[in-house]
């Protein structure tokens, strides 16, 4: 079967908008962070130069963000897709460390080690513990990897190698401040 025809077939599944870290109890709190990029604008096409291999160069776009609130420790930034057809949306990035200060992490930060001291990536996509950027099915439709970042009034205490999963039971009750950012992609 030729990965033209699959993407059509699987069309109507995908893992849904429930299946981000946004959306889960340990997640919330308030949406007062404005998340945006110098590179592309909410809802609006990813550049081709971040897609994931075969389709782009896979750097990860630069992000700007408001001041988070005075209480904020450490900024988690998670970049989920939920138009993947599987059950839950796969992990595309997922980085700890980001202090608060920081008002941008620049084009590539999200690369194995980051580029921004302090910042430590866990595992995502494939096993990665970098960003991988966007490789959806030929003709699935459009994809939104959205880009979640949370402040939390804690240090997350982690292992050395952690995933998306660690970093929700360890922020739950401790997000003070939270927005997104959404960037599309179809092939």
């Amino acid at each position: 079967m030729s990965y033209g025809v699959v993407g059509p077939l699987l069309r109507n599944r995908r893992a849904g908008p429930s299946s981000l870290l946004w959306a889960s109890p340990e997640a919330r709190g308030p949406e007062t962070l404005v998340v945006s990029s110098p590179a592309f604008r909410d809802g609006e096409p990813l550049p081709d130069r971040y897609r994931g291999r075969m389709v782009g160069l896979n750097v990860s776009p630069p992000l700007r963000w408001s001041t988070p609130p005075a209480s904020a420790v450490e900024l988690v930034l998670v970049v989920e897709d939920p138009d993947a057809p599987r059950r839950r949306a796969p992990v595309h990035a997922v980085a700890r460390g980001i202090e608060p200060v920081l008002e941008f992490l620049p084009e590539g930060a999200l690369a194995r080690p980051s580029s921004v001291p302090g910042v430590v990536l866990g595992k995502g996509l494939l096993g990665q513990q970098a960003w991988v950027g966007p490789m959806p099915l030929r003709a699935h439709g459009p994809h939104h990897y959205t880009f979640q970042l949370f402040a939390l009034d804690v240090r997350l205490d982690l292992p050395r190698v952690f995933t998306r999963d660690d970093v929700r039971t360890a922020m739950d009750g401790h997000v003070v401040a939270r927005g997104q950012l959404v960037g599309t992609y179809e092939r």
